[in-house]
Parts: structure tokens; C-alpha cells; sequence
């Protein structure tokens, strides 16, 4: 009988920038859901997002009370504007807690919606790309690299209270 993976080392990343927070994590399996679960819980992971083919059941995930979404695109590739506007829509609803998001291997798709969120935060371009690249190495291939370098931010997930103004 196979060992179930255990998620709870190198495969989850934990990312931090002001209020947000993220697990960059690669893909889990119906072998190792429970384990994956289990490693959200211990994150205070309340989403679960899956950039990827389908590769598990999400029942234990939901039943652990962490919300699951599905914003499957084509590998290699940048999000549409379409999963794009629903992944910063789940980093608003979401903002108290902490984000599962994975891919197969957590290195293309998933870290790039993470820099997109880290840039609509506050983070320039390149210290996005950097931020991710530090602790989730390999991150990006050329074409996701060209995607976030072109990606213009609109802030929306930044505080928009400005202070006091005297004039």
C-alpha cells in the first residue's frame, strides 16, 4: 500500500506582506488530501484556490471548513482577466486569513496570482517577483516573467485611507 505524501515540508510555502497571507503549495492527490488539509488547518488556511486540472476530491477540504475555488488556466501561461478579477476578488474576501493556492508543481500558475496579489498590495514590479523567487525557488517561466513585468497594478488591495492633509 502507498504512504500518503506528507505536505507538512518543502512543498508549502508560507508567504506574508502586510495583511495578506498565502501557501504556495504543489498539487495534492486523493492519497494525500487529508495530510493537505491537515497542513491547511495548521496555516489557518479559510481558501483553497486550483489553478490546475482537477486531481482530488475537494470533500475533505470543504468539510474542514476551508472554502474551495477553482481558477483553472493553461499552464505556462498568465491568468485571463477573467481569473484574474475572481482571484482578487477571493484575496478581498479573504484577507483575514490564509490562501492555499496550487498548481501541479506550485511554481508557475500559482505563484504568479500570489505576485499579481503582492503587487495590487503595494510591491513594485520586481520586488514582487523577487519576494516569490526568495522563497518559492524556480518560480515563473519567461513568458509569467513578462506577464507580471507588464502587469499594471491598480491597487486594489491596498489601504486606501491616506491620512491627514494640511493645507
Amino acid at each position: 500500500m502507498p504512504m500518503a505524501q506528507d505536505l507538512t515540508y518543502s512543498s508549502v510555502t508560507e508567504l506574508r506582506y502586510k495583511n495578506l497571507r498565502f501557501l504556495i503549495t504543489d498539487s495534492p492527490d486523493d492519497e494525500n488530501i487529508q495530510s493537505f488539509t491537515e497542513t491547511c488547518l495548521k496555516y489557518g488556511v479559510t481558501a483553497t484556490v486550483r489553478v490546475s486540472e482537477k486531481t482530488y476530491d475537494t470533500k475533505p477540504i470543504e468539510t474542514a471548513g476551508i472554502k474551495v475555488y477553482n481558477l483553472e488556466y493553461p499552464d505556462g501561461s498568465a491568468p485571463d482577466s477573467l481569473v484574474r478579477e475572481k482571484w482578487l476578488n477571493i484575496v478581498k474576501e479573504n484577507k483575514n486569513g490564509c490562501i492555499a493556492v496550487h498548481c501541479i508543481h506550485g511554481l508557475g500558475r500559482s505563484p504568479v496570482l500570489v505576485a499579481m496579489a503582492l503587487r495590487e498590495a503595494g510591491m513594485n514590479r520586481q520586488e514582487s517577483i523577487d519576494f516569490v523567487r526568495a522563497r518559492r525557488r524556480g518560480s515563473f517561466n519567461v513568458r509569467q516573467l513578462e506577464f507580471l513585468q507588464n502587469y499594471h497594478s491598480g491597487h486594489r488591495l491596498t489601504d486606501k485611507h491616506v491620512g491627514c492633509l494640511i493645507m
